[in-house]
């Protein structure tokens, strides 16, 4: 390619809107453009760091012996009204209409029309192991679109959803996917993790999560150093203390805290560390009947310590708790008599259920809320001042330096962005939408599945969120725009540097290299400029002086400063940085 015959538009400055690296140098780039909130039209530089993306995801997905298909943009809601998620999936599923008032929807995902699929077409056991893939556009109508491409609302993704005839079979492909997901990602040349997630309401330990490590990542990773346990934060259990609980040496005492209506200020008040207080934190469940009324409503008391923090997808796994909302505030006066602030499990107007941290229930000398305005109490005891608990379960979301859940040593915490999640699924659509095959007895099973999805256009913002530097961005190889520019300096005014140039481009082009030749007549600084914005790893400029001398300059964009190298030695050098 040739600069003058391509679409090259950067800028000097983001837009307004732009929170985070890759947003602004996308934008700068010229590699996207905003056309409403969360959607961007990919301009022709974005666009091929996105086709070099699917290339190498076709690749490894074709190797891991999934066969590709493209299913509908726009689904019917019948499908979707089948497995009831036309009805449970909020606002972020757009529902539209066609001209006679049929339901459709914008498909964010595809497991009911393939699972539709498989139950046309696929009849017996004899058919199956099948993974079915498409790398294809989907919307999600987000609430607050933000980030550019790492959050917007229309986006490209690749979701592959396996057929099994068991679970052992189930679990092998899932295997197979896992393992070329990090195939996968070892090619692009990103620093990432694959950790433990959850797996939601279907249940089950099947669940990874590939997190591209990035200071600006909005999902926290737990992991050890010291071993390859990693985990994203609503998986990594916090382990029960050592015990045994240390014995009383306080005497209970209400003490008036004027104010202190947070476990930090009363820490702060009484001059004693935030572990020896205790929050109480307040849910709600609620009984419903079939017209959807609420009959019931249970007040759930959970208390953790000063220091930590609830984790909402561990307590929503607790018996009774799946659909836990916060307790409204008339509903915690008619229990505690008492406002939010200064609330403990002590003297309470009405039945609670109570749940404890795991920390919490090897206390003792704890401080908690009187139920009283500007009170709390101080030196309480399990057993002495409280019955033992009855319910203890991990709570709390993991800190570093908590022990690893292997034994293999401690936690440390960084920050990523998913790209990648493979799961399974079990038989969750195939039963709802009667997916079945007759197995080696001719007896109808429902099909085992699995679903596999890569952020496809999220992938380049968070590659750039890991690789830039103050002057835009820096590409690994596989994922650049182009592998190589060749930066003349004034072609026009020398035959010979023009002469070099296009030979060089020509030798690179015969080699199968993806190179561009920037033949704008730009001055040096402004094209320099903008090639370090848009990321090219392999640069080599050309000049009069240099050729006079037999020689070209190389610089990676990572480099400080060009490297002299001898003409007759650039085309050499190139390909091998280029196998490196």
């Amino acid at each position: 390619m040739k600069a003058s015959q391509f679409f090259i538009s950067t800028l000097k400055e983001a837009p307004a809107d732009a929170e985070v690296v890759s947003h602004k140098l996308m934008t700068r780039a010229g590699m996207i453009k905003k056309l409403g909130a969360g959607i961007y039209s990919l301009m022709p530089m974005g666009l091929r760091v996105v086709r070099k993306v699917e290339q190498i995801v076709r690749e490894e997905m074709n190797r891991a012996g999934a066969v590709e298909l493209s299913m509908p943009v726009v689904q019917p809601a019948e499908l979707w009204q089948e497995t009831g998620r036309f009805e449970s999936n909020g606002p972020e599923l757009l529902r539209i209409k066609d001209r006679h008032g049929r339901d459709f929807v914008v498909q964010p995902t595809s497991e009911e029309v393939v699972t539709d699929i498989a139950r046309q077409e696929i009849k017996s056991y004899r058919q199956l192991p099948k993974n079915l893939y498409q790398i294809q556009t989907k919307f999600r109508d987000e609430r607050r679109p933000r980030f550019g491409l790492m959050r917007g609302r229309e986006f490209i993704m690749k979701d592959a959803y396996s057929f099994d005839r068991d679970q052992a079979s189930a679990k092998a492909s899932y295997q197979v996917m896992a393992a070329a997901y990090r195939r996968i990602f070892d090619r692009f040349g990103l620093s990432y993790r694959a950790v433990a997630a959850d797996s939601g309401t279907i249940g089950g330990d099947l669940s990874e999560e590939f997190q591209v490590i990035a200071a600006t990542g909005e999902d926290a990773i737990v992991y050890c150093p010291s071993s390859d346990y990693a985990a994203n934060m609503e998986k990594a259990e916090a382990l029960i203390p050592s015990g045994p609980r240390p014995a009383p040496k306080q005497a209970f005492a209400k003490t008036a805290t004027p104010g202190k209506s947070t476990c930090a200020d009363v820490a702060e008040l009484l001059q004693v560390p935030l572990q020896h207080t205790v929050k109480s934190l307040v849910l709600a469940t609620d009984t419903l009947n079939k017209e959807g009324a609420t009959v019931k409503t249970q007040i759930w008391l959970l208390l953790l310590r000063g220091d930590h923090d609830m984790n909402e997808v561990k307590v929503g796994k607790l018996p009774g708790l799946a659909a836990f909302r916060f307790a409204t505030v008339p509903e915690i006066e008619a229990h505690f008599g008492c406002q939010p602030g200064y609330l403990g499990p002590m003297g309470l107007r009405k039945p609670v259920q109570l749940v404890v941290d795991r920390e919490v229930a090897l206390m003792s000398d704890w401080i908690c809320g009187a139920n009283e305005p500007d009170f709390h109490i101080t030196g309480v005891n399990w057993g002495r001042d409280l019955p033992e608990p009855a319910l203890v379960a991990d709570l709390r979301n993991v800190v570093a330096g908590d022990a690893s859940p292997d034994g293999q040593g401690v936690l440390a915490i960084e920050r990523g962005i998913e790209i990648g999640h493979v799961f399974y699924l079990g038989t969750k659509y195939s039963q709802a939408m009667n997916a079945t095959f007759l197995d080696v007895n001719g007896k109808p099973q429902f099909m085992e599945m699995g679903c596999y999805g890569i952020g496809i256009t999220r992938l380049p913002a968070a590659a750039i969120e890991q690789n830039h530097d103050e002057r835009g961005i820096i590409w690994p190889d596989a994922l650049a725009p182009f592998t190589v520019v060749l930066c003349p300096i004034s072609p026009e005014r020398f035959p010979d540097v023009k002469a070099a140039s296009d030979k060089l481009y020509a030798e690179l082009l015969a080699a199968g290299v993806d190179v561009i030749l920037d033949d704008r007549g730009e001055r040096p600084g402004a094209m320099f400029a903008d090639w370090e914005l848009i990321g090219v790893p392999h640069r080599v400029t050309i000049g009069d002086r240099g050729l006079k001398a037999g020689e070209v300059e190389y610089q990676h964009r990572r480099d400080s400063a060009a490297t002299t190298v001898a003409v007759t030695a650039i085309f050499s050098l190139l390909q091998a940085k280029l196998k490196a």
